[in-house]
C-alpha cells in the first residue's frame, strides 16, 4: 500500500515538474519560420496552443492544433517533430527518400509521426509500423 501511494506520489512530482517547465506563449511569439511551416503544411486547421518547450535540455517549441496534431520545432524554428497521433498528417516536408521508400513498400499505408533525431528519423506509418531512417533518407536495417 506505502508502495503505491510513493509511486503515485513520484508519478504526479514528474508531471507537475514537466508542465511547469512549459511557458505558454503567444503564436505571435513562434519564429517566423515554424509560422510559415504552419500556414503551409497545416492551412486547414488552427492552432489550439502553443509552448516553449525545454525538451532535452534545448528550449525548443510546442504546438498543438484543433485537429489534435502536435507539431514541434527546435529553438531555431525548424520542424522537429510531427505527431497526428494515429491519423495520417501531411508529408511534403518530408524527404522525398524517404516517402518513395515508404509507397514502394507499404502502398496502402500514411505516416502518422515522423521524428527528426539527431542522428535518425523515426516514422509511424497507420499499420503502427515504426520505421527508422537515416538522415540521408536510407533506410536502417
Amino acid at each position: 500500500m506505502n508502495t503505491k501511494i510513493i509511486f503515485t506520489l513520484l508519478l504526479l512530482l514528474t508531471f507537475t515538474i514537466t508542465n511547469a517547465q512549459r511557458k505558454k506563449i503567444s503564436l505571435s511569439e513562434l519564429p517566423e519560420n515554424s509560422k510559415a511551416f504552419l500556414a503551409e503544411h497545416f492551412p486547414n486547421t488552427t492552432v489550439k496552443h502553443v509552448s516553449r518547450d525545454p525538451e532535452y535540455g534545448e528550449k525548443g517549441y510546442e504546438v498543438w492544433l484543433h485537429d489534435g496534431t502536435e507539431v514541434e520545432f527546435w529553438k531555431n524554428g525548424e520542424w522537429r517533430e510531427v505527431d497526428g497521433h494515429k491519423k495520417p498528417i501531411p508529408t511534403a516536408y518530408i524527404d522525398p527518400k524517404i516517402l518513395d521508400y515508404i509507397k514502394t513498400n507499404y502502398p496502402n499505408e500514411k505516416i502518422t509521426h515522423v521524428d527528426l533525431g539527431h542522428k535518425y528519423i523515426d516514422v509511424d506509418l497507420t499499420n503502427k509500423i515504426d520505421l527508422d531512417f537515416y538522415q540521408n533518407g536510407n533506410i536502417r536495417k
